[in-house]
């Protein structure tokens, strides 16, 4: 159950209502997460705005593989919540079947390249408590990728370690598409909605 009831988007600040639109493109609706962080707009436009940056393409990391790289930091950190929002996000990006079905075992898998295995092991190490980076996973991901394209995953597994804290502290209730979509493509991982049950 929900720490704090989400805001219903009329009960929000017309500025701000419009500004977290933008969730509707890569999710189909406004995450119950952003809704709550709408009780101090502030945060939710802050997030909004830090979430547009991040998942915003500057180098060779697409939209597809930002989103992959945010289901390995959130399955890593065991948040369901994300788990669920950055599959569905992932295949309406584009991801091939086979490569949602790999991601969470990305290692041995044929449908990743060496520099995605790279960056996919850095999200996972950084996503650990305590953090797992060591030399040889820096190394690895340097060697295939620049500075800005690290920055940019980088980016991108920070903002889910704080929404990985945000919806398991705050039990944020999963949305009908995220759930429809991690029962079809997590089944195999050991997915379960948990606590983010309506």
């Amino acid at each position: 159950m929900a720490l704090v009831t989400p805001l219903n988007e009329d009960e929000m600040a017309p500025a701000l209502r419009d500004e977290v639109q933008f969730f509707k493109g890569p999710l189909g609706v406004v995450p119950n997460s952003v809704r709550t962080m709408a009780h101090r707009p502030e945060i939710a436009r802050a997030f909004t705005a830090l979430n547009i940056a991040v998942m915003t393409c500057h180098g060779a990391v697409t939209g597809e593989f930002k989103r992959l790289i945010g289901y390995v930091t959130s399955f890593t950190s065991g948040c369901r919540y994300c788990q669920a929002h950055t599959i569905l996000g992932s295949e309406r990006f584009g991801a091939s079947a086979a490569r949602l079905n790999d991601v969470w075992d990305f290692e041995p898998s044929p449908h990743f390249t060496e520099a995605e295995k790279a960056a996919l092991a850095f999200a996972r190490a950084a996503a650990e408590v305590p953090n797992g980076v060591t030399p040889q996973i820096e190394d690895r991901l340097r060697a295939h990728w620049s500075d800005g394209d690290i920055v940019e995953i980088m980016g991108v597994i920070a903002l889910f370690g704080y929404l990985n804290r945000w919806n398991d502290s705050m039990g944020s209730a999963l949305e009908d598409l995220p759930i429809a979509t991690a029962e079809r493509l997590l089944g195999d991982t050991g997915w379960q909605i948990g606590k983010h049950g309506a």
